[in-house]
Order: C-alpha cells, then sequence, then structure tokens
C-alpha cells in the first residue's frame, strides 16, 4: 500500500543552522535578520513551541482547507492560559481579526493579532474530536496507513501539550485560524465551506512568555467531505513586544488595558 511521505529540505551549504529557510517560500517579506525558524506543517499535524515575549509567529494557509488550531499557557504558569470567554466578551465579538487581543483570564494580554489578510477566525467551533472524526471521514490508523493516518485535533493538541505536562482537563477552546464560523441571531453556527483561504495569513505576536500548541485537522463544522486538510506555513520573527503606539492598543479601550496588565507583569 503506498503512503503519503513527508519531503524533508536539507538547509543551503555553508548555512549557520540545521533548518531550511522554509520562510522564504510562504514569507519572504519578513526580515531575514531577524527570522528564527519556520516550519511547513502538513494537514492533520500537529506541533509546538515555547515563544519569548516579543517574538512573532506568522501563520499562512497552504490549502485552500487550512484550519489551524490554536491553545496558549503561560510560561510561567499553566494555569494561565487563553481565555476564549474573557476574550470574546471584553473584545464584543464572535470572530478575530488585526486589532485584537487573546486575553488570559487574569485579564493580561497572552498574544495580540498584528497582521491579518483574511478578516475572520473562529474562536468558538472546538475541536474536531476522534468519534467525530471516524464517523465522519473513517479510520486511518497509524499501524496501517503511516503519514496518511487520520488524527483529529483533540488528540494531536493532547500529544503537543502532553510535552509540558499538561492532561486534558487542561485542554482549552482554541483560535481556530482561517476558519470563518458566522453565529447566527438563535445561536446557530454556520462553517463557510466557501471562504477561499489558501495564501492568506495571519501574525500574532506574544505579549509574554507562552506555551503554544497547534494542530492542523479539520474543523469540526467543516461540511465538506474527505479527510483532506491544508497545511500551514509557520514562521517566528523577533519583532519586540507592542510598542507605546501600537495599532492593537488603540484598537478598543480593553486592548489596551490587556496590553497594560501584560506590560506591568513583564516588568514586575
Amino acid at each position: 500500500m503506498a503512503h503519503a511521505e513527508h519531503t524533508l529540505d536539507n538547509p543551503p551549504p555553508g548555512s549557520p543552522v540545521d533548518a531550511a529557510p522554509h520562510w522564504q517560500r510562504f514569507a519572504p517579506q519578513l526580515p531575514a535578520a531577524q527570522v528564527l525558524w519556520s516550519e511547513m506543517v502538513p494537514g492533520g499535524g500537529h506541533w509546538s513551541w515555547r515563544l519569548s515575549r516579543g517574538t512573532s509567529l506568522r501563520f499562512v494557509a497552504l490549502g485552500d482547507r487550512a484550519n489551524c488550531a490554536v491553545v496558549l499557557y503561560a510560561a510561567h504558569d499553566r494555569l494561565e492560559r487563553y481565555s476564549m470567554p474573557d476574550t470574546c466578551k471584553a473584545l464584543h465579538t464572535a470572530h478575530f481579526t488585526r486589532g485584537h487581543v487573546l486575553m488570559s483570564d487574569m485579564g493580561r494580554a497572552m498574544a495580540s493579532l498584528t497582521h491579518d489578510t483574511l478578516g475572520w477566525h473562529d474562536p468558538f467551533g472546538a475541536l474536531l474530536d476522534t468519534v467525530r472524526m471516524r464517523d465522519k471521514y473513517g479510520e486511518q490508523r497509524f499501524e496501517a496507513h503511516r503519514n496518511a493516518m487520520h488524527r483529529s485535533g483533540r488528540d494531536g493538541l493532547l500529544v503537543e501539550t502532553g510535552k509540558y505536562g499538561l492532561s486534558a482537563r487542561d485542554l482549552i477552546a482554541p483560535v481556530n485560524l482561517f476558519s470563518k464560523v458566522a453565529v447566527d441571531g438563535e445561536g446557530r453556527f454556520a462553517f463557510d465551506a466557501a471562504c477561499s483561504v489558501r495564501g492568506t495569513a495571519v501574525e500574532l505576536r506574544c505579549e509574554m512568555d507562552l506555551i503554544l500548541a497547534i494542530s492542523t485537522a479539520p474543523h469540526p463544522l467543516d461540511p465538506r467531505n474527505g479527510y483532506q486538510p491544508g497545511a500551514i506555513g509557520v514562521a517566528a520573527w523577533r519583532s519586540g513586544p507592542a510598542p507605546a503606539d501600537d495599532y492593537c492598543r488603540s484598537f478598543r479601550p480593553e486592548c489596551a488595558r490587556a496590553l497594560h496588565n501584560a506590560d506591568i507583569f513583564a516588568i514586575s
């Protein structure tokens, strides 16, 4: 049986680090001297990083059916983590875009959306779990299908957060980048499968030291048939923390307060 294979790029000859410059493919406009690393995460994959305050990540959708579920935990104390209810309540929004700040339940900014070419990212749709995945797409296990296996978003994030001592009880509602879910007056969710996401990009700036994990499994409300999630490009670079005249600070008073709380925490 043929299996999908991952192709690994070798770094260019003479490169000072053992890492291929993937970012040059999907984010060539980033300042080369400030780029820290880059990855290309296949659809259905998962990954995680420990990030310092003042680091920015650019996420780029490399496929039409890309979805990137993101969870955030404070590196100093993992009991402090991204809070969807507090963030959406403070921002008076049902979707995220440039200017919005992802907040913890301590009222601190964890990350800010500083750039967005799509304009709509879902905070409500949660994660694809294993039962729903099997019912919809069928089962493909690693033992038989290797890299063509099906993995749910929930399982992928449990693998990643487990690396930092977190368990199922610590799993939180993610931000689903590149997925548009509208909410009507009756509270019903509608996934926009016609929304074209290939080539769109969004940037998150870390406002505190973070543990950030992602899954690129399909969105649980995606109505399209077949397990065919798109790949995601991720690049990290040194951007520095939010300046005094930052766009996110002036977007809403709630954003300014959350960033102020993060600033005070960083210097205390």
